[in-house]
């Protein structure tokens, strides 16, 4: 096992380089303002990415992102409130269990057919846009056979969009002038992936952020349900068994974190000046997870996507937010 010495030595270049890119960020936007720090970060790490390319040597460090911004969604829970969960925590759970419902099914019986998708990258897809991105899409691809290609299909698709909506939906956000907790709830029901959807929340306020933060997770703890209803589908062709170490192996455990601190919080009552602080380091991690998100983005993969799958996602994405938007205007 590697020892704590050597493993800060495997990842403190790369870590160096996201705050490295993080402090540019944070710099660039109080020079313009009206850029958001988080959409800075994302855009130099995919700069960086395709164009002198990730060294080996880097590569650990970089990818704790996800780490990183697993743990900044749990500190979110510092500022929820119980008053806040019972006012507007069932409505927005309703909308997720609706929405995810639907995301599937209109995918699958519709959309799909439509544009004669293959039935395996059509599933992928319908989990990736309706529950959470990219996980969604590797955990039912682990609990029903699919080709490489289907996966790397799927995963480019999701990627391309997500990338796509944290430049569209802030501008759709502005001209619609809507608060920012419809904001927030309305990207939470309509975007694909975590990180994304907090950066297009963050990046219109901080209310929208935490909105969209909060409906989005709630959307997430459909994966389990999704994932064990693909495999029963599947069962009959692809495999006789379930595989709930696979499910769970893939579950998103911070969800548990985050909730837990929610509890805390509402039952000891921290000062202001420690949800003060809380807060700032919240932002950093969020915008050093950004940095390394835009690692993430790759061009070419994105190019050899195709399409159709594409497309499929394209009405897939413009039903559901539209339909999303009109529910949140009318009930928030």
């Amino acid at each position: 096992m590697m020892s704590l010495a050597a493993r800060a030595r495997t990842l403190a270049p790369g870590v160096l380089v996201l705050f490295g890119i993080a402090l540019f960020s944070r710099g660039f936007a109080t020079v313009v303002p009206a850029m958001s720090p988080l959409i800075v970060a994302i855009g130099c790490g995919a700069l960086v990415a395709n164009t002198t390319g990730v060294p080996d040597w880097v590569r650990p460090g970089l990818d704790n992102h996800k780490l990183l911004l697993e743990t900044g969604i749990v500190l979110l829970g510092v500022r929820l409130t119980i008053a806040q969960v019972i006012e507007t925590g069932p409505m927005v759970a309703a909308l997720a269990a609706f929405m995810v419902v639907f995301g599937v099914l209109y995918m699958e019986t519709v959309v799909g057919r439509l544009f004669d998708v293959g039935k395996r990258t059509t599933s992928l897809l319908a989990a990736g846009a309706s529950v959470c991105g990219v996980s969604a899409v590797l955990a039912v691809a682990g609990s029903i056979d699919v080709d490489e290609t289907d996966i790397t299909y799927a995963v480019a698709t999701i990627l391309l969009f997500d990338a796509i909506t944290l430049v569209v939906f802030p501008l759709v956000g502005d001209l619609l002038q809507i608060s920012g907790k419809q904001f927030g709830i309305w990207a939470g029901l309509s975007l694909f992936s975590t990180g994304p959807t907090a950066a297009v929340g963050f990046a219109v306020s901080e209310t929208a952020g935490q909105w969209a933060t909060i409906t989005k997770l709630a959307r997430n703890t459909f994966i389990g349900i999704i994932v064990v209803g693909y495999a029963v589908r599947y069962a009959t062709t692809e495999t006789n068994q379930l595989n709930v170490a696979q499910i769970w192996g893939r579950f998103p455990k911070f969800l548990f974190g985050f909730l837990v601190v929610v509890l805390i919080v509402n039952l000891s009552g921290p000062s202001t000046t420690a949800v003060a602080s809380i807060g700032t380091i919240r932002d950093w991690l969020f915008l050093l997870a950004f940095v390394g998100l835009g690692f993430d983005i790759d061009v070419d993969e994105l190019r050899a996507t195709g399409i159709r799958p594409v497309l499929l996602v394209l009405v897939h994405l413009v039903t559901v937010s539209v339909l999303t938007l009109s529910l949140v205007l009318s009930l928030f």
